[in-house]
């Protein structure tokens, strides 16, 4: 049987609460990343790194990216969790070319790559993605009705509210793949 970590960034809770459900389904440690030193990586065969999507990056890959290295020939995956709907191919393509910005050409061939729709609670957000959130906002509010996507309603029809996209159901395809290697 292999040995299996499932390691997470969570600054919101929703990257936390899909690693919480994924480590459940593999019967895998569950571990912060910042709990985590590269060398602890290299007792696995499996290793999952989970990240919320913040201004196009994902928080705390650098874990993964510096590790690298000395974890090359363990089988990797990666989930991204953000508050895009990501059965849009455009969220899709933006957050994979964010990901080439980090990730080298030999990286992106070695890890699969999965993405998770989180949420937004606005009561908890930091001030700087307060900020953020209320210029994406007052950008979508000035474009015209016939040019709003149905992302932009949703948008403004939530701002300041607390809203959670998570779907255990949307893991079940990388908890497959994953089991065929166990």
């Amino acid at each position: 049987m292999k040995k299996v970590i499932v390691i997470y960034k969570s600054k919101y809770g929703f990257t936390k609460k899909y690693a919480h459900w994924i480590s459940q389904e593999l019967g895998a440690e569950l571990r912060e990343a910042e709990k985590t030193k590269a060398s602890d990586l290299l007792d696995y065969d499996i290793i999952v790194y989970g990240g919320g999507l913040y201004a196009g990056g994902v928080n705390g890959l650098s874990l993964i990216v510096k590790s690298f290295p000395s974890i090359a020939d363990k089988s990797l995956y990666l989930f991204t969790v953000g508050a895009a709907d990501v059965n849009n191919e455009t969220n899709i393509s933006s957050i994979r070319r964010s990901l080439a910005k980090v990730l080298t050409p030999e990286m992106e061939r070695k890890i699969n790559i999965f993405h998770f729709r989180g949420g937004i609670d606005y009561p908890k957000l930091s001030f700087s993605h307060r900020i953020m959130m209320r210029m994406m906002v007052k950008m979508i509010q000035k474009k015209p009705e016939h040019e709003l996507s149905n992302e932009d309603k949703d948008m403004l029809a939530t701002y300041g509210q607390v809203i959670d996209f998570t779907d255990k159901s949307s893991i079940d395809t990388m908890i497959n793949r994953i089991k065929s290697e166990i």
